[in-house]
């Protein structure tokens, strides 16, 4: 059996990290075996439907790697991929439901149900439909209809015994029948529900594995009763627990930590969210965590998703980016952080590629190099006592001894480059008797007003270039002469 897959979101805004791990654990699961990855878009629900929602999932999933085997966009053997151009197929199977006396024709009013609803909860029962219509004749179903009183589609649940389940990760799963709610199948506007539209589509494309959520585990006897009534294979499920914040807090939209997104913006490596994105919840057979996606399409294996809720350790993604940061070669990494270094450096002069080279080894995010490059325009109002360091011996008079040294033959330094410099300044060191770190930490604090900084002070001068440089050792000196 050829298996497959499918990521089934709807279009309701962005791609929240629980969602694209979902998508992320059908991709692998199918193309670890070999087998097919389809995109569906489940877009029955208007009310919540959001303009452009659809792009934004074929962007993430794309630039992620996750690409579709059929799909809205490049068709199939089982299109359509999008829930709101199936109706007439939804139609036509609960129509069969009702015929295999699965489902039955509901007639009750807004006003009614909310009666219902009221009296159930003040007497601290469990709101549920009470099963009004399941007795109507089919005489008084036509006439109904023919008076054109509105109606929805519910599926009749059985009243007595149970309903197992088994899942892939949570084991079986047995539920008392009793506590079933006649569900809506199709609500009066003809549109299906999801837990309607989900079996009907995964049964016509063939869906042999469905990732969801754990908070699906409550609906899954519904699907298979609906399974069974029109006698259809059930799939394997694997349902995953959810993705938090921390033990009691979901990843929130307003703090920014709740989408893919999100962490784009905040300067992380596509590939780390992925690779982090795959052990929220999964442990691999080894103690290895830096995997990339064709590696996981390797190694992924049902058997190690968790059944405890996952929870997102921002410094351990941090890490894993840091990682595939310091992998990139110098040329990729300065493509990615050219746009960084460009929002926060307006100086023309400025050497921004031997900057970039300077920071790669520094950052664990893009979003990372303004703060550690925002010295390179304007340098920042600094206190004299910070050229004071106990471990590199130096002071205010040892710093101005060393920076007037520097200044003396910087002036007069023709060849601007990082050997001519450092050879320059080892002079300097040695002319005045003093160690590197009392020269060169000096110099650093004078061209940036930082003790740490991406690169020494031979290096800053390179990125600033001679006139930048020599402009602020001299207002260096003139400060540590006050």
């Amino acid at each position: 059996m050829k298996i497959r897959t499918r990521f089934a979101p709807s279009p309701t805004g962005y791609m929240h990290i629980g969602n694209l791990r979902t998508a992320l654990y059908a991709f692998l699961i199918s193309k670890s075996k070999g087998g097919d990855f389809i995109l569906r878009i489940e877009d029955t629900d208007r009310e919540r439907y959001i303009e452009g929602a659809t792009d934004i999932i074929y962007s993430t999933l794309k630039e992620t790697g996750l690409l579709w085997d059929e799909g809205p966009d490049i068709g199939g053997n089982y299109g359509p991929y999008i829930q709101s151009e199936r109706t007439d197929i939804y139609g036509r199977y609960a129509d069969e439901l009702i015929k295999k006396d699965g489902a039955y024709y509901c007639f009750c009013n807004k006003s009614r149900l909310d009666e219902l609803r009221e009296k159930q909860l003040e007497q601290k029962l469990t709101p549920r439909y009470d099963g009004h219509c399941r007795g109507l004749s089919a005489d008084e179903i036509s006439k109904n209809i023919a008076a054109g009183i509105p109606f929805v589609i519910r599926q009749k649940m059985p009243s007595q015994g149970t309903t197992s389940f088994n899942d892939a990760v949570f084991g079986e799963i047995t539920v008392e029948n009793e506590g079933l709610d006649d569900g809506v199948l199709i609500k009066s506007d003809k549109m299906p529900t999801y837990n309607f539209a989900n079996v009907v589509d995964d049964h016509l494309m063939g869906i042999t594995h469905v990732v969801r959520g754990s908070e699906y585990l409550s609906s899954t006897p519904k699907y298979n009763l609906l399974y069974k009534a029109f006698g259809w294979d059930i799939p394997v499920y694997i349902h995953c627990s959810p993705v938090m914040k921390d033990r009691t807090r979901k990843l929130s939209k307003r703090d920014g930590d709740a989408s893919y997104e999100d962490f784009i913006k905040k300067g992380y490596l596509k590939e780390a969210i992925i690779n982090y994105i795959a052990l929220l919840g999964w442990s691999p057979q080894s103690e290895r965590e830096k995997y990339n996606l064709s590696e996981l399409m390797d190694v992924f294996d049902i058997k190690g998703i968790s059944k405890s809720p996952a929870i997102f350790d921002e410094e351990k993604l941090a890490w894993l980016s840091g990682e595939y940061i310091r992998e990139l070669s110098e040329q990729s990494f300065y493509e990615k952080a050219l746009p960084y270094l460009n929002a926060a450096i307006k100086s023309e002069t400025a050497d921004l590629r031997l900057l970039s080279a300077l920071l790669q080894k520094r950052c664990v995010r893009l979003s990372d190099i303004p703060s550690q490059v925002d010295f390179i325009d304007t340098m920042p109002d600094y206190d004299t006592e910070l050229y004071i360091h106990k471990k590199m011996k130096t002071d205010g008079q040892v710093a101005k001894t060393a920076l007037i040294g520097i200044l003396s033959v910087l002036k007069n330094c023709n060849e601007w480059t990082y050997d001519t410099l450092h050879s320059e300044i080892a002079q300097v060191v040695s002319e005045l008797g003093l160690k590197n770190g009392q020269v060169l930490y000096p110099l650093r604090i004078a061209l940036s007003g930082k003790a740490v900084t991406p690169g020494g002070g031979t290096e800053l001068a390179v990125v600033l270039g001679k006139e930048q440089t020599i402009n602020r050792i001299e207002k260096a000196i003139e400060k540590l002469s006050r």
